[in-house]
């Protein structure tokens, strides 16, 4: 058999390139898929000098032509697929509900809500065709265990939905042997909030004093990309071959305080 193959959305920085970074090191074949060319060749070259094999995919994950595309170059290079890490998103805009523009609203379900369900639905088939595999979704834990972020309104729904469609999916896709499960980051040192707008706070903020340190596993400080992809890789192995179906909180205990 071919080696593991795995997709990773979102590979450019932060949690994806982790992710990627991660899989290699346990000799998965990478297909680094993000909307920057340059940030998704620095994690093939990454890859590559560490003795890997990974495979620059340039697309838009919510348009439904490139994440086909991207999914075709990947089998047509590497022979199959057996993992898909559907990390891609954005924060968008936050702000009060009734300043929120539908435009805004309607950007952030697209790339989040509607990027997730393309990346599965054109994986699915080529997991199928390998006898099974595993989906790894990047949720948060906004939405699905604290809902205190300040105006977040459309990200908690495309977070929330993110889960649901892990939990639904799970015993769809239970028959053709493949896993599905999410990852809830808390606080990590990402570069995600280049993608924030945070328009009106103190019209949407509430007034709590958190304790000392919102993380408190490790004194207050943000967790590290590396901390998610380390669950990335467990879900992505048969090491978790009884799990599927379940949101997993990397929060180091944040989601507890808030």
């Amino acid at each position: 058999m071919k080696s593991a193959v795995a997709l990773v959305t979102g590979a450019g920085s932060g949690i994806g390139k982790a992710a990627a970074l991660a899989l290699a090191g346990d000799g998965f074949a990478i297909g680094a898929l993000g909307h920057t060319r340059d940030e998704i060749s620095s994690t093939v070259e990454e890859i590559s000098q560490a003795g890997g094999e990974a495979l620059p995919l340039l697309a838009d994950i919510s348009d439904e032509r490139q994440m086909t595309d991207a999914v075709n170059q990947l089998v047509a290079r590497f022979g199959r697929l057996d993992v898909v890490v559907a990390n891609a998103g954005i924060n968008g805009v936050w702000a009060p509900i009734d300043d929120l523009k539908l435009s805004e609203w309607n950007q952030t379900i697209l790339v989040n809500l509607t990027g997730t369900f393309l990346t599965i639905r054109a994986s699915v088939p080529e997991l199928k065709r390998s006898g099974g595999g595993s989906i790894v979704v990047v949720s948060s834990i906004n939405g699905t265990r604290t809902f205190t972020t300040p105006g977040a309104t459309a990200y908690t729904a495309t977070k929330a939905g993110q889960v649901a469609m892990v939990q639904q999916l799970a015993l769809e896709l239970a028959r053709h042997r493949i896993r599905i499960n999410a990852v809830c980051p808390g606080e990590i040192e990402t570069n995600i909030d280049a993608n924030t707008n945070l328009r009106k706070e103190e019209e949407t903020a509430i007034p709590v004093v958190w304790p000392e340190g919102q993380v408190p596993i490790t004194g207050g400080r943000p967790g590290r990309s590396e901390d998610v992809a380390d669950v990335i890789a467990f879900l992505a192995s048969d090491r978790s071959r009884h799990i599927t179906g379940s949101p997993i909180w990397v929060d180091g205990g944040q989601g507890l305080l808030r």
